[in-house]
């Protein structure tokens, strides 16, 4: 059977070095999930560099704001083995001049021969990339419709969402029963899901910049919202962790913690809520029914992340409350993307069918532009 990944009438030779783009392509996908949680408002991406035989000799992630790019960090591993090589990197490299220079500078003064990427740069500040390498004789590929889709859809989706509509990715989460309850008729609601689901959902925490709950869940429950490894130690990447609603936040709540990465959204408007977070890319609704009602009814629920429970309680609270539905013609679609046998629990990951800008919120100004790639 022929290989569908080349192009017809393409010889051995040029079959081989394109699997081993592919390869190099879906390792640096892999690699840019190290950046989740801690790039923003830079991109999320990953970076493979081949030498000139197609053997891997540089591997990297973004790191933080004001640090290296994905493709400075794998062409500093690779050194001279970078020389007449390939730079196989999820993101078009950048073309503006920040703390740091541009990727496409760094990349020319290594020497590569070739370029291959998956995603066009959509941000005006930093695109362009491609065209520079071009023009200074560098082989510069754009992936194929499937690599596109697999970079896209990976890491950078929150990102690239934030680029496009000016406003954080929402996923709500929530654990439930078959039957949708939260909580039983006596309020008790620890532990719904079992062990392997908590998990799931603590290593998901490390991977977002932000995590929203209401007053209500604060006065329940007390929550730390701190990301925790198995042992119950601190996880080394934590969300900034907020609360909505205008209750006053008490001196002594867990959630306020002693590292600042703490901030009360005084308000009930989700729209202004989002824009009060500032240029976060993903956002991770954990709130009770009434918070997840609230951005369901505004339309700013993109993804959701449902843990569910082989259990029937029969009764006591749903896992919504007010989400702007009162015929079936109006209920909220999504569609089912990943289902994930988790222990005894089940998790479904569901998209919205399409995705709003945030309108503004009343009395107050819209939400930012979109971030720039950011500062370096």
């Amino acid at each position: 059977m022929p290989d569908e990944t080349v192009p017809p009438g393409s010889t051995p030779e040029a079959s081989a070095s394109r699997r081993r783009e592919r390869a190099a392509l879906a390792e640096a996908i892999a690699l840019s999930r190290a950046a989740l949680g801690v790039s923003t408002p830079n991109p999320p991406v990953g970076a493979v560099v081949l030498d000139a035989a197609g053997a891997v000799v540089g591997r990297g992630a973004t790191e933080a704001p004001g640090g290296r790019h994905a493709e400075v960090v794998a062409l500093d591993e690779a050194g001279d083995r970078a020389r007449s090589g390939t730079l196989v990197v999820t993101l078009e490299p950048c073309d503006h001049h920040g703390r740091t220079g541009p990727c496409t500078a760094r990349a020319l003064a290594a020497g590569v021969a070739r370029v291959v990427y998956a995603v066009s740069d959509p941000n005006p500040v930093a695109a362009g990339g491609a065209d520079t390498l071009r023009r200074a004789g560098v082989d510069v590929s754009r992936g194929d419709d499937d690599e596109v889709r697999a970079a896209g859809d990976g890491p950078l989706r929150a990102w690239l969402h934030r680029q496009a509509h000016g406003r954080p990715f929402v996923t709500w989460k929530y654990a439930a029963s078959l039957d949708g309850r939260v909580a039983a008729a006596d309020g008790s609601s620890r532990w719904i899901t079992g062990p392997v689901s908590r998990h799931h959902a603590h290593a998901r925490r490390q991977e977002i910049d932000a995590l929203v709950v209401g007053t209500g869940t604060l006065t329940a429950d007390d929550p730390a919202l701190t990301a925790r490894l198995d042992d119950g130690r601190p996880a080394p990447r934590q969300p900034l962790r907020a609360v909505m609603g205008l209750s006053a936040v008490p001196a002594d709540a867990a959630v306020r913690g002693d590292d600042g990465r703490f901030r009360h959204l005084a308000t009930r408007d989700p729209a202004e809520a989002l824009a009060m977070l500032g240029d976060v890319c993903h956002v991770l609704v954990e709130g009770g029914p009434r918070l997840a009602g609230a951005f369901l009814a505004a339309g700013l629920v993109d993804q959701v992340d449902a843990y569910i429970a082989p259990l029937v309680l029969g009764g006591g609270r749903s896992a919504v409350e007010g989400a702007g539905v009162a015929t079936l013609a109006d209920a909220h679609g999504f569609t089912v993307r990943e289902i994930t046998v988790l222990g005894a629990d089940v998790h479904l990951r569901m998209t919205a069918p399409t995705t709003r800008p945030t309108p503004a919120a009343p009395d107050t100004q819209a939400p930012a532009t979109p971030p720039t790639r950011g500062p370096r």
